[in-house]
């Protein structure tokens, strides 16, 4: 099978097929994840809290994402790559983000990036679309915007929350984007957001009604210190086995049990 491309996630929703989609921040689980037959891998700002040991997606810089982008597709995966636009960049001038967005597609070469926001992002995406560069939506929970926020919410529980995401998504469809990111969406809005669109609406946390479905790779694989959010499933408990690993090397090593040496050595 071909490498994925942009076309080939839009045209999922039209034939009826989930789009799946998980995070890398690395080679190795860009690897692992493509050959599992992933459609989508995001390197998501989301490595400050996974990998990075940040508290938030805030103190991830343009130049750490970028670095962690060429990791990923020097796995060379079949998988779409995308790219997260970090804090502050879209919402600056549009030079700074279209030279972000160069960096990602030319130096790490990424498929495409992704952006936080809905009609306020309209002209931004649809410029950036224009200049040859493609545009994954994200709306509902913006979780760059946190600390504006005052904490993590569900969107879309009120009609008026409910008619302005349904608004967003329409805006971000229209602006060129090949497929929304909805998270943390009440489910029967994001249903109504999915019947509203063309193209794919990527779940988080917003239910089943979604086109298809993102999580985070180290809530999936049990490597979130204190644990995933809730809507989160552990596939593997991959934590608990590397602590045990590590704990019988470090018990081995004590005892004299490691390195294991023959006569010839």
């Amino acid at each position: 099978m071909g490498r994925v491309n942009t076309a080939a996630i839009r045209r999922m929703k039209k034939e009826g097929r989930k789009v799946v989609c998980t995070t890398a921040y690395d080679a190795a689980f860009a690897a692992l994840a493509d050959g599992a037959g992933v459609d989508l891998i995001l390197v998501g700002d989301s490595m400050g809290n996974a990998v990075l040991g940040f508290e938030s997606t805030i103190p991830v810089t343009v130049e750490m994402m970028a670095h962690h982008c060429a990791a990923v597709v020097r796995a060379r995966p079949s998988a779409l790559v995308v790219a997260d636009v970090p804090f502050a960049v879209a919402g600056g001038s549009f030079e700074r983000l279209l030279d972000a967005c160069a960096v990602f597609m030319q130096q790490s070469g990424v498929d495409a990036v992704k952006i936080e926001g809905g009609e306020d992002m309209a002209p931004k995406i649809a410029a950036l679309c224009a200049a040859g560069i493609p545009v994954m939506g994200h709306i509902g929970l913006l979780p760059q915007r946190v600390l504006q926020l005052g904490g993590y919410r569900r969107f879309g529980k009120s009609e008026v929350e409910r008619v302005q995401l349904i608004a967003d998504a329409k805006a971000v469809e229209a602006a060129g984007a090949f497929c929304i990111v909805g998270e943390m969406i009440c489910h029967d809005t994001a249903e109504a957001i999915s019947a509203a669109l063309n193209v794919p609406l990527i779940g988080i946390g917003s239910g089943l009604g979604c086109d298809g479905q993102i999580i985070v790779s180290t809530d999936i694989l049990g490597l979130t210190p204190g644990g995933g959010p809730p809507f989160a499933k552990v596939y593997a408990d991959l934590g608990s086995a590397a602590s045990k690993a590590f704990g019988d090397y470090a018990a081995d090593v004590r005892e004299g049990r490691f390195p294991v040496t023959t006569p010839k050595q």
